[in-house]
């Protein structure tokens, strides 16, 4: 196993149809980013050889949108499963060492520590077969179901629909992130379509692997991905964005910034913040505003690609985008 870096490939070419939307699901915003941003924001900590993008619905608009995030495109002709969708880049990485990471275009809360943990598990082992991301959750209603043989390895991935009822009550699912060796175009070559959804599943190559007498392990995970696999609808969106603009929150409180009341405090990804800033209720914060050290916000502002000094003052609920906040501002 090479010890460069893993290729990474997202999938991104779903149409998402349950968002009831004109717009890719990959480009819905959670805490101000585009769901497929957090992910690449993610990969990039397992620092890649190369990151590769499967689209299909509306590819020129999640082209165009990640036009400069240093990744290359690969384009699903038909909307053939997961399988066919990693099968799409055969010709630009199956000629590749690996590892090959592959991670779901949805999954918005999936953090680069737990994928880098994933990585080094995986290399940890050798390097050999397939390693993937497991979470135990509450309710797996609508997720793949993590099956295990008696001596605790992974014996198949089961999509809910090809499910028996004792295969459903297991609470162990599939987010869809995985590390697999150089095996992988071979055996995705002999996946076939015998399913409820007619489709070339990725959670096939658990069986293809272990018929292949590679080990396939199962690592699990801690973050919140656990309370929301991925996003699949408007309410689940609004669930991934209060979760990540809860990170967010903590991040900033770790940092040294006061909330008198932080779960009314409304902060976008992008936002940054100096120490000793004060947040008061209500503050909403947009699209890069940046407060530097010691400056205050009053209740209800809300600021959007906005400057604020380190030291100013923004009065009570101030409306404002794109100014800039000195010192002598009320």
């Amino acid at each position: 196993m090479s010890d460069a870096g893993p290729d990474v490939i997202v999938l991104a070419a779903g149409q998402g149809t349950r968002m009831r939307s004109r717009r890719p699901k990959v480009l819905h915003l959670a805490a101000g980013r585009p769901l497929l941003e957090h992910v690449l924001r993610a990969a990039r900590a397992v620092e890649p050889a190369s990151v590769t993008v499967v689209v299909g619905h509306k590819a020129a608009e999640v082209r165009a949108r990640f036009a400069g995030a240093g990744a290359a495109f690969v384009e699903q002709m038909r909307q053939r499963g997961t399988g066919d969708a990693v099968a799409s880049c055969a010709d630009v990485l199956g000629r590749r060492a690996g590892p090959f990471v592959v991670l779901s275009g949805d999954g918005p809360l999936l953090t680069g520590e737990t994928l880098r943990r994933l990585v080094e598990a995986h290399r940890a082992a050798g390097g050999d077969g397939m390693t993937l991301l497991t979470y135990e959750v509450d309710d797996p209603t609508g997720l793949g179901r993590v099956v295990r043989a008696p001596d605790g390895c992974v014996r198949a991935i089961v999509e809910e629909r090809d499910a028996d009822e004792a295969t459903r009550a297991l609470r162990e699912v599939n987010p869809g992130t995985y590390v697999f060796d150089a095996r992988l175009w071979g055996l995705l070559a002999g996946l076939d379509d015998d399913n409820a959804a007619g489709e070339l599943y990725l959670t096939d190559l658990v069986a293809a692997y272990r018929a292949a007498g590679a080990p396939v392990r199962a690592e699990r995970g801690d973050d919140e991905t656990r309370l929301l696999v991925g996003v699949n609808d408007r309410v689940q969106l609004s669930v991934a964005d209060r979760l990540l603009r809860d990170r967010v929150r903590r991040r900033w409180l770790a940092a040294g910034v006061t909330m008198t009341d932080p779960v009314s405090v409304f902060l976008d990804d992008d936002v940054t913040l100096g120490s000793d800033v004060m947040l008061e209720p209500g503050v909403v914060l947009a699209e890069g505003t940046r407060v530097g050290e010691g400056a205050w916000v009053g209740a209800y502002a809300h600021l959007s690609g906005c400057l604020v000094d380190a030291g100013a003052r923004v009065a009570p609920h101030t409306v404002a985008t794109g100014r800039t906040f000195g010192r002598t501002d009320a």
